[in-house]
């Protein structure tokens, strides 16, 4: 299960500056809704080339939505050279750290805002093809990307790259490909490739045990440092019937909690098949 920072927690519960700017000025669009993370980025820029306002749109999970939060806190008042310097990890950090397994998040973030200043400029960025051999097929991932991410972000293994470009994260497929492509950059003997390991099925009792756990000792507290709780009313199979209590009930965020907090850490937790329900 993922570990998340007091401020990843913030600014998943409370995230600022969500919506779009009606004039805006420069808008950055990445990622899909097939590959599970899509993010836009709209900028108000003045006449100074100051960033005046930053706001975002965004579909994926707790650290998605995080990261789009603090890079628009980030973005304002400054001018457009100093936003051009932002990388991911300027967003990781802001947020105190985010688990390797979803630093492609703060990475979205940082292609929407390049993405963003592209439009302001005036340059071609639709229908913009990748340049190189396309190597993950399942998420559209060429080699270029993935030679940059390693340089970048001084990536040392192939769940790394995973990690930070999703490339591997789907079929499988490519893992051999990505292999070579980190020896090549690393100037390294080719990593041998790992076995897949089997994951064992829970049984029902395991599954419900594993829920109970999970929810008493991640989900509550996360939820009570905020003035709210949770109750769990019923266990069907990979199906959780809940009800959110104390300050989240009625909250107008209560579906995206139970979308992107209680369903997605049951699902990385627990059982990838889980569906949570409000009761």
């Amino acid at each position: 299960m993922w570990e998340y920072t007091d401020k990843v927690r913030e600014h998943f519960l409370h995230p600022r500056n969500v919506g779009e700017i009606p004039d805006a000025n420069a808008v950055g669009e990445v990622g899909s809704l097939a590959c599970g993370d899509a993010l836009k980025l709209h900028l108000k820029i003045n006449d100074q080339g100051v960033i005046e306002d930053a706001r975002f749109q965004t579909f994926g999970c707790a650290s998605a939505i995080a990261s789009s939060s603090m890079l628009t806190e980030m973005l304002k008042g400054k001018t457009v050279e100093q936003a051009k310097k932002i990388s991911n990890r300027d967003i990781a950090n802001m947020l105190g750290g985010l688990p390797k397994e979803k630093m492609h998040c703060s990475v979205m973030g940082q292609e929407a805002l390049e993405v963003a200043l592209k439009n302001y400029f005036g340059e071609p960025v639709e229908a913009e093809v990748p340049e190189g051999e396309l190597v993950c097929k399942c998420f559209g991932v060429t080699d270029e990307q993935i030679r940059h991410a390693i340089r970048e972000n001084d990536l040392k293994t192939v769940e790394d790259i995973t990690n930070y470009t999703k490339a591997g994260g789907g079929c499988g497929d490519c893992l051999e490909r990505l292999g070579e492509i980190l020896a090549e950059e690393r100037g390294q003997q080719k990593p041998a490739a790992k076995a897949p390991v089997q994951e064992k099925k829970l049984t029902n009792l395991q599954r419900m045990q594993l829920v109970t756990k999970v929810v008493d000792e991640e989900i509550r507290p996360t939820l009570r440092k905020d003035g709210g709780d949770i109750e769990l009313l019923d266990i069907d199979g990979a199906t959780v019937l809940v009800a959110l209590r104390g300050a989240c009930t009625g909250c107008p965020s209560s579906r995206l909690t139970l979308k992107n907090l209680v369903e997605q850490r049951l699902r990385d937790a627990v059982d990838p098949a889980i569906v949570v329900k409000q009761g």
